[in-house]
């Protein structure tokens, strides 16, 4: 079980700029006080991650513009070999609330919606790992 997910919030939908990130995550003491960050506080090493965050946002499309996003880490089907046997892999999903841009109706999004809010990357686990682990605060 993971007892971790980062918060990301945009207050301007389709200003991908401008956000606030909270890690929320459970060390040895139990929950810790959500950590807040701004872009200026995302560690360079950081920024493609986040990029690729970004990107899986884009692909929703002009009609709807994310507003929140959550992302919790968990297992992925990378493969399915010639014996059958699957290989699971570390990603990071993602479940985005966003606006419309006409009517500004709000809806949930999730990966049932846009595969791409499934991401694999291995830069995308070590973005989610650093800043909801104790030992990188």
């Amino acid at each position: 079980m993971n007892n971790a997910e980062i918060q990301i919030q945009f207050p301007r939908p389709g200003e991908w700029q401008e956000f606030t990130l909270t890690a929320i995550y459970q060390d040895k003491g139990g929950y810790r006080p959500p950590a807040r960050y701004t872009p200026a506080d995302i560690p360079a090493e950081q920024a493609p991650a986040m990029q690729a965050v970004v990107a899986s946002l884009v692909g929703m499309g002009e009609d709807w513009q994310a507003v929140q996003v959550w992302a919790r880490l968990g297992k992925d089907v990378l493969t399915l070999a010639e014996d059958g046997a699957y290989t699971m892999i570390d990603a990071v999903s993602l479940t985005v609330e966003a606006v419309h841009a006409e009517t500004k109706g709000r809806r949930i999004f999730t990966v049932s919606d846009y595969p791409a809010f499934i991401i694999t990357d291995p830069a995308a686990v070590a973005f989610f790992k650093f800043f909801t682990t104790a030992s990188n605060r």
